[in-house]
């Protein structure tokens, strides 16, 4: 009886273990075939936004060669250098921001500490665009929204919130043993020395989803961006670009060029997780092993 009683357990499991996968499968399907649609509607050759069949008649790499030396209308290798150069500065803004907030949260107790951690908590919860009028006319006070002072407008906006959405990292910095810094005090180090020499080789997780969360930022805001810049061309980003592209005028010829931006502005984020995959494994063994 218990020997029939194990195997239909068993059979049970192997039907809900199947269901899992194939609704595992199934999801996965649904996430991925629109980006392999930008990919193959990024090698079409036919133009328009209306075609009849979902995979393109012929392919061609015009598209792609079109988007860096047609700079005519839209110049998107200058609106790449630009988010390019925003987002470097972004990151390690950013990164310092968050990583410095996160640890005094998490370290140090002092008055006002959990005031504070509500208050962000609590603006954390409304979307940022809705400062957008108030940052805006704060940076047209300070000379910041025109001409070469655009680009610094971003990163400062882009940037100096950062600091409040420390939560996650302050999560993580929680774990790391305080037996560590108490040690480490007192052999005599500082606790910048306990920052840069203990918690941040055993935090690298924490650290790479920082930067690559922060690298992403400038990639895909396009409010911030439209706003800033209005209708200067010149400091454009890559989001506003890609709008542009989608506009009535340029729908028609620039749809597939489209399609190819898209692929291009993910190269950068995808070399960056490539490049720092190996750290963010190295850190969680690490991290465990500590």
């Amino acid at each position: 009886m218990s020997k029939q009683v194990s195997s239909g357990t068993k059979i049970r499991k192997k039907i809900v273990n199947v269901l899992i996968h194939v609704l595992l499968a199934i999801l996965a399907f649904i996430w991925v075939l629109p980006i392999f649609w930008v990919i193959l509607t990024s090698f079409r050759a036919e133009k328009g936004s209306y075609v009849t069949s979902f995979f393109p008649k012929t392919y061609t790499f015009d598209n792609y060669i079109r988007l860096f030396t047609d700079t005519s209308i839209l110049n998107f290798p200058r609106m790449f250098m630009n988010t390019f150069v925003i987002a470097i500065f972004t990151c390690i803004i950013s990164t310092v921001f968050v990583l410095s907030v996160a640890y005094c949260m998490s370290r140090m107790r002092f008055k006002m500490r959990k005031p504070f951690m509500n208050i962000a908590m609590i603006l954390g919860l409304f979307p940022s665009f809705m400062s957008m009028i108030a940052v805006y006319y704060i940076l047209k006070a300070l000379n910041l929204a025109d001409g070469s002072m655009i680009r610094v407008a971003l990163i400062i906006v882009f940037s100096a919130g950062t600091g409040t959405g420390f939560y996650v990292a302050k999560g993580f910095f929680d774990t790391v043993p305080k037996a560590l810094d108490e040690a480490a005090i007192i052999d005599g180090a500082t606790r910048w020395q306990v920052f840069t020499q203990i918690t941040v080789p055993l935090s690298k997780p924490i650290i790479v989803y920082t930067i690559l969360t922060s690298f992403m930022s400038p990639w895909i805001d396009f409010i911030f961006a439209k706003v800033i810049c209005r209708a200067d061309a010149q400091y454009y980003t890559v989001s506003i670009g890609l709008w542009k592209m989608l506009e009535k005028e340029y729908i028609d010829s620039w749809y597939t060029c489209f399609a190819a931006g898209a692929v291009v502005v993910s190269i950068p984020i995808a070399i960056l997780f490539l490049f720092t995959q190996k750290f963010y494994v190295e850190g969680m063994s690490g991290a465990v092993k500590g």
